[in-house]
């Protein structure tokens, strides 16, 4: 008797540390955001603002390369809520994406669970609301990626992280900006930069009114600084700078660079960057950060600039005078493309895995698809005001890529995107691009629109191989640069110019391409590239048990208890809590 007893003791115990011993071998991070709204001033004005957790941007999601990932978003909004999870590549598993094609929204007052792997990733992205113009109003945070203990940094470890996220700001929320493109008309110039959600620092009484909550740093003398910056705006690059600080560039959106210093640099729509910032001046003032609009007329757009402050713990006074100088290049376009064309890899570096990133020579790869995206600005299609890529404006699905070839969906969509821009006339369609597994595809975006454009792809990383003004041409391709080529995920395209990139086509699911310009991809600038692996088709992920129904497909969606909702992390809690329970129970027993 006193053996069973003593067996069933010995079992509850192993039972109850099972699940811990899987969770140390398979590292987990468990993250809940709730989405909801609150009143905020950060131009001065009350306006409703998409806050994370109570808090404008959200709270940081900090992990480490391969860790398993779940997050429960909770949508406590008025309308439908995806989240995506901008550079992160979800490796064979488009069905946590967060963007309309791959994934059912999130209705109001419904929570969802992501659960992906950040596999093989390192470095600086963020996440935001994808559907409904929400990112005008907010929603967004920060997302660090860290390298595993067993790979170093290429650089001596910073003294710490700072995470700025910089974007231009209207003081209309989104559902009024949503209305104004609805009735094809511009947004106009924004209304101000925020850093980090905040207004400007007064540097100036005249263009930014007194009692504005501004962003300040606080540093330590003599100390280096990982600064990573985020531009999460709407349409408008911007130049970020330091007062008498060097910028050491040293990673962009998962990928080490050559390290280079640089006075300033000019950041678009949707990307991010990490310089190197070491705190070498004379503390008698504090220093501006400065995030100012570019590629428009500065003097009219002056009060569309971001100032934060940063603090030496030793300063003994207040930033005051003029700005930094922005570039001085209206009438030298050559210099922002210039400095793009710097951004290059540091092939000596480990990243994600323990070699060196410059070991897969791309350029020696025989490209199987070319695809030149034209971009134009927006169009009337069928009384309305439309965006385009290659004369189509996209129309979502009613169900999702993936959802709708698993249960035989018909007419859900089209593979027949055109490799070229239609010489017709503009066309609204369902049109996507049936990608080769295992292919190598070169891309060229073509922006003759008339403003700067980013364009990201869901899902890869790309091999920027060039950039220049005019129209691409075949010929174009002899000056592409096929060494130490800069990988990344978002990729500015100035207007009338065209940038190229290589993207090696291994990620089986459905991917979003789209421009990053809120309004343009709005409007309908976007496509999916669809990627089958023909010969296993088990290297695909299954889609989630959680899955959400739309479309054609709704019938099978069941409703979801919103007050008993509980993230896997949770139910983990309540499993190991319950087990511990057993185990007194048991002792008990035994006594």
């Amino acid at each position: 008797m006193a053996f069973s007893r003593l067996f069933l003791l010995g079992f509850v115990y192993a039972t109850a540390l099972l699940p811990i011993l899987c969770f140390a071998a398979d590292p987990s991070a468990s993250y809940e955001l709730t989405f909801s709204y609150e009143t905020l001033s950060p131009l001065g004005v009350p306006q409703q603002v998409i806050v994370v957790n109570g808090e404008f941007p959200g709270p940081l999601i900090n992990v480490t390369t391969n860790f398993n990932v779940d997050v429960n978003v909770i949508n406590k909004l008025d309308e439908d809520l995806l989240v995506n999870w901008l550079g992160i590549q979800m490796r064979h598993n488009s069905w946590q994406d967060g963007v309309l094609g791959t994934n059912c929204p999130i209705p109001s007052t419904w929570n969802f669970t992501y659960h992906f792997q950040v596999k093989d990733q390192i470095g600086s992205f963020f996440y935001f609301p994808s559907i409904n113009f929400q990112r005008a109003s907010g929603g967004y945070g920060p997302i660090i990626i860290n390298n595993r203990d067993i790979i170093p940094l290429p650089f001596d470890a910073p003294y710490g992280n700072i995470v700025i996220m910089i974007g231009d700001w209207y003081t209309r929320n989104h559902t009024a900006l949503r209305a104004a493109l609805d009735a094809g008309e511009d947004l106009g110039m924004p209304d101000g930069v925020l850093i980090n959600g905040m207004g400007p620092y007064q540097y100036n009484a005249t263009l930014v009114p007194d009692g504005i909550k501004y962003q300040t740093f606080d540093v330590e003398p003599g100390k280096t600084y990982r600064i990573r910056v985020h531009n999460i705006g709407i349409s408008t690059s911007l130049n970020f700078r330091i007062q008498n600080h060097n910028l050491l560039l040293a990673e962009t959106e998962g990928h080490y660079t050559v390290q280079q210093n640089y006075s300033s640099f000019d950041i678009h729509v949707g990307q991010s960057y990490s310089f190197l910032v070491t705190m070498d001046q004379n503390a008698s003032t504090d220093y501006y950060i400065v995030a100012s609009a570019r590629f428009v007329n500065e003097s009219l757009w002056q009060r569309v600039t971001g100032v934060a402050i940063l603090h030496y713990s030793n300063s003994k006074g207040k930033a005051a005078g003029p700005l930094p100088d922005p570039p001085n290049d209206l009438f030298d376009k050559s210099w922002s493309l210039n400095q793009a064309k710097s951004v290059r890899q540091n092939g000596s570096a480990s990243g994600a895995r323990p070699n060196p990133q410059g070991s897969f020579h791309y350029g020696s790869i025989n490209v199987s698809q070319i695809y030149n995206l034209q971009s134009l600005p927006p169009t009337v299609i069928n009384g309305k005001l439309h965006s385009t890529l290659n004369g189509i404006s996209f129309v979502n699905p009613d169900t999702p890529i993936r959802l709708a070839d698993l249960y035989n969906v018909k007419g859900d969509y089209k593979l027949d995107f055109p490799s070229d821009p239609l010489t017709g006339r503009p066309l609204r369609d369902r049109s996507i691009i049936n990608g080769t597994y295992k292919g190598f595809a070169e891309i060229i975006f073509q922006n003759n629109d008339t403003v700067m454009q980013s364009f990201h792809i869901d899902g890869f990383s790309f091999y920027v191989v060039g950039m220049d003004y005019g129209i691409w041409t075949n010929d174009s391709r002899n000056q592409y640069n096929k060494w130490d080529a800069i990988s990344r995920c978002t990729i500015q395209v100035f207007p009338g110019g065209w940038t190229a990139v290589f993207v090696y086509l291994d990620n089986e699911g459905a991917w979003n391409i789209r421009t990053e310009n809120l309004d343009r991809w709005y409007l309908g600038q976007e496509t999916y590239i669809r990627i089958i692996n023909p010969d296993d088709k088990t290297t695909e992920l299954s889609p989630p048990e959680n899955v959400l129904f739309c479309g054609a497909l709704k019938s099978k969606q069941k409703e979801q208890q919103h007050n008993g909702a509980m993230s896997m992390h949770q139910n983990f809690q309540l499993f190991v809590f319950t087990l511990l329970v057993l185990i007194l129970a048991t002792i008990f027993i035994t006594n």
